[in-house]
């Protein structure tokens, strides 16, 4: 066991990065989404029924992917990363640009699994070509001290790991 810990993760070690398809939409560079949700992969199979059976043929479907939702902490320090263009611009830019991008922008999500030091040990799921369909925008609170949120949702096409490879 690595650490002398347990080889199970916490929800805390799988995180979230997001890369633009082209150069008009805006880069977040390292940034880390904290939260990744959604993906579940489901297939609409008919049963048939035949008769005077009692249990059905099952036939083959083609599986679909769920939308993808990457939630993070709105942070608007200038300089998230040293990326060129605007991988150096605050959360807030990035999403006034994301605003008028939604239906168009299409990004790779790349899912890391880390380590307990929260150091990447692996791709566990890469989402190419996901397209951006929703964004969630941070709320406002007057009475409250919780951290804002924000949420990027992208419909993905497929799905592949670096991990099926070893």
């Amino acid at each position: 066991m690595p650490h002398g810990g347990p080889h199970k993760l916490s929800q805390r070690q799988i995180v979230c990065s997001i890369v633009p398809e082209d150069e008009m939409s805006p880069s977040w560079g390292e940034f880390l989404f904290a939260q990744v949700s959604g993906g579940e992969i489901t297939a609409a199979v008919e049963k048939v029924y035949a008769g005077g059976d009692q249990f059905p043929t099952v036939l083959c479907a083609p599986y679909e992917i769920g939308d993808i939702t990457v939630t993070a902490h709105m942070d608007d320090k200038e300089e998230q990363s040293t990326e060129p263009g605007l991988g150096g611009s605050g959360v807030a830019v990035k999403l006034a640009i994301l605003r008028e991008k939604v239906g168009r922008a299409y990004y790779t999500l790349n899912v890391y699994l880390t380590d307990c030091d929260i150091t990447i040990t692996g791709t566990d799921r890469i989402y190419v070509n996901a397209l951006l369909v929703g964004i969630t925008e941070p709320e406002g609170d007057a009475s409250s001290g919780a951290p804002a949120t924000f949420s990027l949702t992208f419909a993905c096409q497929g799905v592949t790991s670096d991990l099926a490879s070893h």
